[in-house]
């Protein structure tokens, strides 16, 4: 049997047991033949790195398999999550887990008080009331000018601190009460008083009856000598809430007042004002007291 040229050559493959270097012919028998197993050597470099290139390519797109059937799973049916946003719920059939958000009425402020309610009956305008404190202090300012405070009266009659014709028609509408104060400007005096009422109806009626010869007495004293008991005087009426008040305008000298007269004119219109903002300010005092109450 020859071992040369002819016969059948296993390939060595120094990864495999048993198997044999090849030899090339005409050696010696001894020294192996270094160009064929480096040639053999690369051939297996190669396919190997091929099949680490083909692994490589398999397990990436084997993991995103992986992930793709993960997030399917997560998410429910592979059908459904591929479904596009027109067939997903609307978002009010969406639960938001939160429970339902409590609703809450509208509230508003609640108007402010009128002023005015507190002084239109009696029920309502239970603050104190004297003469003293609606015209208080020794003094007082309007329009710049100063007027001194004088005498003051209270009567519980009415018709008794009126004359003319306003007896009578305080009688008739049921005034309780004549309050009067003196002031006085150099060598002009003034009475105003203020007639109360239970309701601001009778107050009213009060006015509208009263006529040029409906006046209240003239009420002198601190140094105020006895005024138009005689003489032609100034008179104005009026009403605000269930309050009427006037006054008189003369020179305590006795003389009578003409149209030429403009400080007396000026002197009764001051007081009339006074009166009717003291009248309003105790409404609002009230009014204020029962929004802080």
């Amino acid at each position: 049997m020859s071992y040369g040229q002819g016969g059948p050559q296993s390939q060595w493959d120094p990864w495999k047991p048993n198997s044999q270097q090849p030899w090339t012919p005409g050696s010696d028998g001894h020294s192996p033949d270094w160009a064929a197993l480096a040639e053999a050597s690369e051939s297996r470099n190669k396919r190997r790195r091929v099949l680490f290139i083909v692994g490589g390519v398999l397990a990436t797109v084997g993991i995103g398999t992986a992930v793709a059937m993960g997030v399917v799973s997560a998410n429910g049916d592979s059908e459904a999550s591929n479904q596009p946003a027109s067939q997903l719920p609307a978002t009010a059939d969406i639960p938001s887990g939160g429970g339902s958000t409590p609703s809450f009425a509208p509230t508003t402020a609640p108007p402010p008080l009128d002023p005015k309610d507190f002084i239109a009956s009696a029920k309502k305008d239970t603050a104190p009331l004297g003469p003293d404190i609606l015209f208080p202090g020794t003094q007082l300012t309007m329009n710049q000018t100063v007027y001194k405070k004088s005498a003051t009266a209270d009567a519980k009659s009415c018709a008794a601190a009126a004359q003319g014709t306003l007896p009578k028609i305080l009688t008739a509408n049921g005034c309780t009460r004549l309050m009067r104060v003196t002031y006085t400007k150099d060598d002009v005096a003034v009475t105003v008083g203020v007639a109360v009422f239970d309701t601001e109806a009778q107050a009213t009626k009060a006015k509208g009856q009263a006529d040029s010869k409906s006046i209240i007495k003239a009420l002198s004293g601190k140094g105020v000598k006895a005024f138009c008991s005689g003489a032609v005087c100034r008179s104005t009426t009026n009403a605000y809430g269930r309050y009427a008040y006037f006054t008189i305008s003369g020179f305590p000298a006795g003389k009578d007042v003409t149209t030429k007269d403009t400080k007396v004119f000026s002197a009764g219109d001051d007081l009339a004002q006074f009166a009717f903002q003291q009248i309003r300010r105790r409404g609002e005092a009230q009014a204020s007291a029962a929004a802080n109450g």
